[in-house]
């Protein structure tokens, strides 16, 4: 389930479109706030942002300036909401680092539809810097290159943990997999205590961070 952290001081509008995204299988945390939603980005990084401009104590524009300048928040894809429609602010969203900009008011669909354009361009991403670190691991092991480290798990987590790190969903590793999305759950859960890890984020960041890659039949 994609996580979307969804900031908007107006408490209505951030209810109903809380409401609107689970409905369609979000899994949604709001925040009033800039100050509180690094707070929340930093406890638990989501896999997408969706902010208003116009906030109290931080704005969206700071609250996007300073989510970029770390490194976790440097690839989050980031949707600003706003009723300030003119050119300028929309150009000054993407210059500090927004990657789409909706108009108020506007249709829940669409930002459905803007959220699904920056999660699949995401995944996309995320599949070519997998692929990227897995010609480097081949090329390493031809240079003679230290092997992996082999991982403390059972071959069953080990196939979730191959799929995790590619970006899929629980229900598309089960799909792959041939298992429920509450065994693949189970199974990410068992791979996060083993590694000491809290997150299916901080799962990724460790098999970039170690090295690790898709077998070649995964990619």
């Amino acid at each position: 389930m994609k996580r979307i952290l969804l900031v908007d001081d107006d408490i209505t509008l951030r209810t109903a479109l809380t409401r609107h995204l689970e409905d369609r299988g979000y899994f949604v945390k709001g925040a009033a706030s800039g100050i509180e939603a690094l707070t929340l980005f930093e406890e638990e990084p989501p896999d997408l942002v969706v902010s208003d401009v116009m906030m109290p104590e931080m704005d969206g524009f700071e609250f996007c300036t300073r989510l970029r300048s770390s490194r976790i928040g440097q690839l989050v894809p980031f949707i600003f909401l706003s009723s300030r429609g003119e050119v300028d602010d929309r150009v000054q969203g993407h210059n500090i680092g927004g990657d789409d900009y909706l108009v108020k008011p506007f249709h829940p669909r669409e930002l459905v539809a803007k959220i699904e354009a920056q999660l699949e361009r995401s995944r996309r991403i995320h599949t070519e810097i997998v692929l990227l670190i897995q010609q480097a691991n081949i090329q390493s092991g031809e240079l003679g290159g230290a092997p992996l480290e082999p991982l403390p798990l059972t071959p069953a987590e080990e196939k979730v943990f191959w799929e995790v790190i590619q970006g899929h969903t629980n229900k598309q590793i089960g799909d792959h997999l041939f298992i429920s999305p509450r065994t693949v759950q189970t199974h990410l859960s068992n791979i996060l205590s083993k590694l000491s890890l809290e997150n299916r984020s901080q799962l990724i960041r460790f098999a970039f961070e170690q090295g690790y890659c898709p077998p070649q039949n995964k990619a």
